[in-house]
């Protein structure tokens, strides 16, 4: 995934560093969730944080940050919002959008992932190795088996193509409680047993991995099927008519692409090529 560590051309590199509109403050405004594990949080420990970073400093700006829950109203309230009594914008990129998102204008992909599927390890469920050994467990045992079941997930969709609504418990994707990060919801409910199992998207899988002492996590990549996609293409954000900021993202997505890799690995990110084939392997 993102190979492209060469020298960049010589108009690519002017993007970077052009007196235009993008160039003309001296900061890097993001906006961002102030608790959304694992993607950003108020005390830089996401990797949209640690990209963040990477690039204010390649451009030699300050970061600065408007905090805003990632929630209904996100983008009208952050990236489409005007400081007071001012023409001044309070941000100007959101680090992760999926490609094509309707109310920002989106970058190249920067990474691609799919769904997982995770569980605590030693607790009877180790010799799932595959989403087809999820489906060939015999009826008995299916029977015992209490999985996350969220609103609007695709999860949702393969586990009633596959039989398992019966063993579905219910969570909310998102609630009205900013507190509460759906992440941080699945890390509780599974370590305390309360489910076996959850199918959640590959960043948030990756969190379990990485927040919990090595081998505590199983994580096995969930492949997209008839009727069921599980894998996405991620982007950055920013205003629609923002043309130039959108350019001066894509040339760092490509100047910085080993790191920004480097970056979602340390995180257990499960990626995938252009083509949807897996470039990391379930964790062991």
């Amino acid at each position: 995934m993102m190979k492209k560590t060469g020298l960049i051309s010589a108009g690519v590199a002017w993007l970077l560093t052009a007196a235009a509109a993008p160039a003309a403050s001296d900061a890097f405004k993001v906006c961002a969730d102030p608790n959304n594990p694992p993607y950003s949080d108020q005390k830089g420990g996401g990797f949209e944080n640690k990209i963040a970073e990477l690039f204010a400093k390649e451009l030699g700006k300050k970061l600065v940050y408007t905090w805003f829950p990632q929630r209904m109203g996100f983008i009208r309230n952050t990236l489409k919002a005007k400081e007071p009594d001012s023409e001044e914008y309070k941000c100007d990129v959101v680090m992760g959008l999926p490609t094509g998102y309707d109310q920002a204008a989106t970058t190249k992909p920067y990474y691609r992932s799919t769904y997982a599927l995770v569980y605590v390890k030693k607790k009877g469920w180790d010799d799932v190795h595959s989403a087809a050994a999820l489906d060939a467990l015999p009826p008995e045992r299916k029977s015992k088996l209490r999985i996350a079941m969220f609103d609007g997930s695709p999860a949702t969709t393969w586990m009633l193509k596959h039989e398992l609504v019966e063993q579905g418990v219910p969570y909310q994707s998102m609630t009205g409680d900013a507190t509460v990060n759906t992440t941080q919801t699945v890390e509780k409910e599974l370590l305390a047993g309360n489910i076996d199992m959850a199918i959640v998207w590959g960043p948030m899988a990756g969190y379990l991995v990485y927040h919990n002492k090595p081998g505590t996590f199983a994580l096995i990549p969930m492949p997209s099927e008839e009727g069921v996609r599980f894998d996405y293409a991620m982007s950055m954000g920013v205003r629609i008519p923002d043309k130039a900021r959108k350019e001066q993202l894509e040339a760092l997505i490509d100047k910085k692409a080993a790191d920004i890799e480097a970056l979602l690995r340390k995180y257990h990110v499960p990626l995938l090529d252009k083509d949807g084939k897996l470039l990391t392997p379930a964790e062991e």
